[in-house]
């Protein structure tokens, strides 16, 4: 099925508001899963709403919670989330260190104890609309591990996020990159599953360590692992994600004696910089239009398939599924019902495909 962005935000947002959130706050979260969704990261989007509710419902996640400031120190800014929603407690955050930022010049900023802060990139799209640089490095922790690491045959890690955000200019896009340190996202895997899909080789091994492109080894007991991206590259941004977010910011790493409570908590590490404390403005501009126009003019590897930096893939698939709709495979599509059922929404509701 197809459903249009707005009827679709309309209907997350009334799921929220039914489970405890402000209107604000529902809409702010409905948003942002709906806008990964059109960027085509549907492991980050409407998908998630059953396992928000759940964890809602089971007292993991607190709506109408804000983030609590409990270190100010200047340049230094640290933050609770307090198990309220990650992408309210994550964007006030990140509102306080781009504003402490036009003071400072640079803003250390860490996040605990937020509940899933969804899409990295769109604590990137703050700073970047605050004309600010910023560079993100996330953990997770709540629940078991998910990603094996290097040489590993069972999961020490999970998906630990990386973003750099740097703003464009008048003539070019902004540049945001946005990864998981694994090969692909958990929720990749559960969106494959949800549509009885295989994964493509290379992407997981199974219980016992052998390759499988088998999504189900995820979600199963035992259970598989993702791989790292760039074998020992991406093992070691993973490693270094658990140590400055989970260390530095107070929330704690994936290590087994941290509790588990079986819901997603993540960590964050930011740095937030005002590039004009730096440099000239406008040389640094029209670096950036040099820079990425002679990245872009490379001789395409394959004709039909023009060379992209980071950002422009997202772009793309917007403009696309604005247009088009946004597709929601069966099985997912139930579930968002029965949990909108299950809150006391009608089911006429969901009729709107």
């Amino acid at each position: 099925m197809r459903i249009q962005a707005e009827n679709l935000t309309d209907i997350v947002t009334t799921i929220f508001e039914k489970t405890g959130s402000t209107a604000d706050e529902a809409a702010l979260v409905a948003g942002s899963l709906v806008k990964a969704n059109l960027m085509g990261h549907d492991s980050h989007g409407v998908g998630l709403v059953p396992t928000y509710v759940r964890h809602i419902q089971a007292g993991l996640l607190i709506p109408g919670t804000s983030a609590e400031c409990v270190k100010d120190d200047g340049a230094i800014m640290m933050f609770d989330g307090c198990r309220g929603f990650g992408r309210r407690a994550g964007g006030e955050a990140m509102e306080a260190a781009a504003e402490r930022c036009r003071d400072t010049g640079v803003v250390l900023m860490t996040l605990r104890n937020a509940h899933h802060i969804g899409r990295i990139g769109a604590y990137g799209e703050i700073a970047m609309a605050h004309g600010l640089i910023s560079m993100h490095f996330v953990n997770v922790i709540d629940h078991g591990p998910t990603v094996a690491p290097w040489g590993g045959g069972e999961a020490r890690y999970v998906t630990n996020p990386v973003c750099i955000a740097v703003p464009g200019t008048e003539n070019t896009e902004p540049t945001l990159l946005d990864m998981a340190t694994s090969l692909i996202a958990l929720g990749k895997a559960r969106v494959a599953m949800s549509k009885g899909e295989q994964m493509d080789e290379g992407l997981m091994i199974d219980a016992d360590g052998k390759p499988t492109t088998d999504p189900s080894v995820m979600y199963g007991d035992p259970k598989g692992a993702l791989l790292p991206f760039g074998d020992h590259k991406g093992s070691g941004l993973a490693l270094m994600c658990e140590l400055l977010a989970g260390g530095l910011s107070g929330g704690g790493t994936i290590q087994p004696n941290n509790p588990q409570l079986q819901s997603i908590i993540n960590n964050m590490f930011t740095i937030v910089v005002d590039p004009a404390r730096l440099v000239d403005m406008t040389w640094l501009q029209s670096e950036i239009d040099a820079t990425i126009n002679y990245v872009k003019s490379a001789r395409p590897a394959d004709p039909d398939k023009p060379v992209i930096v980071a950002g422009d893939a997202e772009r793309a698939r917007t403009a696309e599924r604005m247009a088009a709709g946004i597709e929601i495979n069966d099985e997912a599509w139930a579930e968002i019902t029965a949990t909108g059922e299950g809150v006391g929404m009608e089911n006429s509701v969901f009729d709107v495909a």
